[in-house]
């Protein structure tokens, strides 16, 4: 072999190595902690960060609950919007309990509003492509349970196989906005607006609730950005998770800042009469954009398939880290049955039976939806508020002990900047509560229009302190640090 050849294998040899010492050392940390480590780490800062990419998927983050910013005011709302542990006492344990079951129900539900989007926006595609074609609530619901089925299946099946996933689920979100805003723009069908309408224009008088309409537009956005945070529960599977899991969450948002721009700006530009765009079938503005503003019937159907396929590998890049949280959870003794939950399949080095739980979970759930959609609705949209709880609890916390235990951590800013960081997050999470617990209209007609979020929300809290007391306390201690050990 040549020189050049032994210096390659050498180096190759060398990273290796590395490697597999990053990821002794990482499983002795969770040994340390009091767990077996029985995932397996086949993630890198790229893949973790493309599975990032496939989860905010922009095209259906920021398309799914694009009504919200028509009534918000149009498109400077759209514009605006986008651009715009620590202790171990009996209280710090109460909280943390709290904290992981918000997070836990969210992780659910967001994989439950991703399923159930799809299905949406697919009944609203054929109701534009085939003169007014209504598909039945119960339709929906079997599009919703076959997303979730086929999730389910590749997420068990294919776990070696779920970073080129991510890759390619990557390749094709970038893809598709650049055929979005290609084809947006050079068809136009109904005409182009100009700069200052298309970034400036607002009306305040679609929702009844004047100035403050354009908070209620913001919406998509928070929709979209919502779930950076379950990626922590994929901190098992990479090598030096304190250092790639944090900077893979903080690439992400330039990263999906410009895509954002890159999919926002030819729909504000090309974007019908706000008045048609409310009377959208099901409420899915994006599809009826879509197919307004394309000139043919041929090329909305295509721009609306690759929205679905983005959707598609935006659910199985949820799925993942969803039942990773559950059987992380379960594994500090969180939830009923959490021997079940914990266990992971010794062949296909996943958790299974959480899989399973979380799935069976959304199917019996996307059952109120035919009997209410208004309590189907409330259980969805309070998902972006019980995510945000469950992210400023502990930041809460953290700044309580003046943010001592961040200090040490291996991936931090400086702690002015921190500081900075963590009120602007805990006055906008506040904030947020009390945006997303309010109807998108003011004109209310009847009980059904009402946004009962926050009622879900209370009353999901009541149900879970009811299980701490009567039985959570005497077997949940928190999750363990080093410093208990």
């Amino acid at each position: 072999m040549s020189k050049e050849g032994k210096r390659h294998s050498s180096n190759a040899s060398s990273a290796s190595n590395a490697s597999m010492a990053y990821s002794q050392s990482d499983d002795a940390g969770v040994r340390a902690l009091g767990y077996v480590p029985e995932l397996s780490r086949n993630r890198s800062l790229f893949t973790l960060t493309f599975q990032l990419l496939a989860m905010t998927a922009i095209p259906y983050g920021e398309g799914a609950p694009l009504i919200n910013a028509i009534y918000g005011g149009g498109q400077l709302t759209i514009f605006v919007g986008w651009i715009a542990n620590q202790s171990r006492s009996t209280v710090a344990v109460v909280l943390s309990y709290i904290s992981g079951w918000l997070m836990l129900l969210s992780n659910w539900i967001v994989c439950l509003s991703i399923n159930f989007g799809f299905a949406s926006i697919l009944s609203a595609v054929i109701t534009l492509h085939t003169d007014g074609l209504q598909l039945q609530p119960w339709h929906q619901l079997l599009i919703f349970y076959a997303l979730c089925l086929v999730s389910l299946a590749i997420v068990i099946l294919w776990n070696k196989f779920l970073p080129t996933l991510d890759t390619i689920a990557t390749v094709w979100n970038l893809a598709t906005l650049i055929i979005f805003l290609i084809a947006l723009s050079a068809s136009a069908k109904s005409g182009r607006q100009s700069t200052s309408h298309a970034l400036g224009y607002y009306d305040d008088s679609l929702s009844g609730w004047g100035g403050f309409s354009f908070f209620i537009g913001m919406l998509p956005p928070a929709y979209t950005f919502c779930a950076i945070g379950l990626i922590c529960s994929m901190a098992e599977e990479v090598d030096k998770p304190a250092i790639k899991v944090p900077t893979a969450m903080s690439i992400i948002i330039p990263i999906s800042t410009i895509a954002g721009l890159m999919f926002i700006l030819p729909i504000c530009v090309t974007m019908p009469p706000l008045e048609e765009i409310l009377l959208a079938p099901g409420g899915q503005a994006l599809p009826y954009i879509i197919y307004h503003v394309m000139s043919t019937a041929a090329g909305s159907a295509a721009l609306n398939a690759l929205l679905l396929i983005t959707v598609f590998f935006c659910s199985t890049a949820v799925t993942v880290p969803a039942s990773r949280y559950t059987y992380a959870f379960a594994r500090d003794n969180a939830m009923p049955g959490a021997a079940l939950w914990s266990k992971i399949h010794p062949n296909l080095g996943v958790p299974v039976n959480a899989l399973y739980l979380m799935t069976a979970f959304q199917m019996l759930l996307g059952l109120i939806s035919l009997g209410s959609s208004t309590a189907f609705t409330a259980f969805v949209s309070m998902t972006t508020i019980a995510l945000q709880v469950s992210y400023g609890i502990p930041i809460a916390i953290s700044m309580w002990y003046r943010r001592s235990n961040v200090k040490q951590a291996q991936w931090k800013l400086p702690n002015i900047v921190g500081w900075i960081v963590n009120t602007i997050a805990i006055i906008w999470i506040s904030f947020e509560c009390v945006l997303f617990s309010m109807p998108v209209t003011m004109a209310i007609s009847n009980p059904e229009e009402m946004n009962y979020a926050s009622v879900v929300l209370i009353g999901l809290g009541i149900l879970v302190t009811v299980w701490y007391l009567l039985h959570a306390r005497k077997v949940f201690q928190g999750p363990p640090t080093y410093n208990s050990i």
